[in-house]
């Protein structure tokens, strides 16, 4: 309820007072008909009632105006706001966005519960549920919010969609009982007493035609009038945190198993499996390798639900999948040993050169496996840019040891058998990893 205080033509002071029909109702002793003023009875109270509910079903949002004139003075208080005159209704139809519906439906399709927390009557707020296709079988009122402890609240949030009465606050409550439960919450508001709840949400969103202060509490403003970009947004931030679980995956998966590579080779080699120049290049190639992911596809079913993050799936990807690296690399350094008659310090640099060509190889080449749950190059395809970046790596690996560089990075050129023998790990590495990660999938582990 909102009053104000204007000057008249006669110089006198008037009190004009808007509200919800309810609350100006017991503040009218009067009402205005025809230029005559009658006293307001218990009947005449209900037939409003009647009236003011034919309208909030109908979709209006109904305003009740009173006045009153008063003594002219330089300050008026709400002790003022009583005896008034009621002078009639102020309606106004504001129909859901052609959108709403739509994006409603594809946000329920990808896992986002809708919930409608507004300060309109319950009458108008079902109206309005009911042409976006939201259910109205139970309905929170704000008097409700102030009688419930935050357990039982929380017990009917969940099962509710509907909440209409709400105070700022009521609101924000809200909000934040959601969050204290685990759900990430996203509060869409335009005005004013949807300030405090838009903080209190993970993400704030608004529009661009909000009030200021609706705008600067929002994380994101709306500048399409389209709602269905709130899907798109729900969708591409799927998409880069899909992206950003892959790079983790990759890069923690393969540093934990090389952990184990040098570990080994360090104990019983009588030099280093790796020259530092040459691992520092290895990182290079491989970081370069994986520069494109942000532009990489995402499987479908991986942006159709939330995805919590999971510190746990991460650590068991890194147990399973890490050491078998570390397996090729053990086969590598037999075949580089005993094939190859490495054990002589003198053959280091060839010892080196072909760790350094498989592991580059094998990193950059499993990234197309990891990236995906189901079976790569087949059933998922890498980004253009992906592909073309772990060709290039793969390429440079293989021309470094017979480059015009390979003498400053230590490299000696790989005799012809090595070749074959590589292809061969290359496959049964991306075999054994595809199993691994599919009995992990399987076990629902990751």
């Amino acid at each position: 309820m909102m009053s104000v205080v204007v000057e008249m033509p006669d110089g006198g002071h008037r009190l004009l007072t808007k509200g919800a029909p309810e609350e100006i109702f017991l503040r009218c002793t009067r009402f205005e008909l025809n230029a005559e003023i009658l006293p307001m009875d218990p009947i005449l109270i209900q037939d409003l009632k009647e009236e003011y509910e034919r309208l909030s079903m109908d979709g209006f949002r109904v305003l009740a105006i009173a006045y009153k004139n008063v003594d002219v003075r330089t300050t008026y208080s709400k002790e003022d706001e009583r005896d008034l005159v009621l002078r009639g209704y102020v309606a106004f139809l504001d129909p859901p966005k052609d959108t709403a519906a739509a994006a409603i439906s594809a946000l329920q399709r990808h896992g986002v519960a809708v919930k409608v927390l507004t300060g309109d009557n319950d009458l108008v707020a079902r109206k309005i549920c009911h042409e976006v296709g939201l259910p109205t079988d139970q309905v929170i009122l704000g008097n409700q919010v102030d009688q419930l402890p935050d357990q039982e609240l929380y017990t009917a949030v969940e099962k509710t969609t509907l909440f209409a009465r709400l105070s700022p606050m009521h609101k924000k409550r809200i909000v934040e009982l959601l969050r204290q439960r685990g759900h990430v919450v996203g509060f869409m508001g335009d005005g004013i007493n949807d300030a405090p709840a838009l903080r209190a949400a993970d993400i704030g969103v608004s529009v661009d035609t909000a009030v200021d202060i609706a705008k600067e509490s929002a994380d994101i403003i709306l500048l399409e009038k389209s709602l269905l970009v709130l899907e798109a947004g729900v969708i591409e931030g799927r998409k880069v945190f899909n992206n950003i679980l892959k790079y983790i995956r990759m890069g923690a998966s393969s540093n934990f198993g090389n952990m184990f590579s040098v570990l080994g080779a360090s104990a019983f080699l009588p030099f280093l499996p790796m020259a530092p120049i040459q691992v520092l290049t290895n990182n290079l190639l491989y970081d370069f390798s994986q520069v494109p992911i942000p532009t990489d596809a995402v499987d479908e079913e991986l942006v159709a639900k939330p995805r919590p993050w999971s510190i746990d799936e991460i650590k068991k990807f890194i147990l399973f999948i890490g050491p078998v690296s570390s397996i090729f690399d053990y086969t590598t350094y037999f075949v580089m040993l005993y094939v190859f008659n490495c054990w002589d310090p003198a053959r280091a640099s060839l010892f080196q050169t072909g760790w350094f060509v498989e592991s580059l190889m094998t990193q950059t080449l499993i990234i197309h496996v990891i990236r995906t749950n189901k079976i790569p190059f087949l059933q998922s395809r890498s980004s253009l840019p992906l592909v073309f970046t772990s060709v290039i790596v793969m390429a440079i690996g293989a021309w470094l040891p017979y480059s015009p560089f390979a003498p400053a990075l230590g490299f000696v050129e790989l005799p012809p058998l090595y070749w074959p023998i590589l292809l061969l790990t290359l496959i049964g590495y991306i075999t054994l990893t595809q199993g691994v990660k599919m009995r992990l999938l399987k076990r629902g582990w990751i």
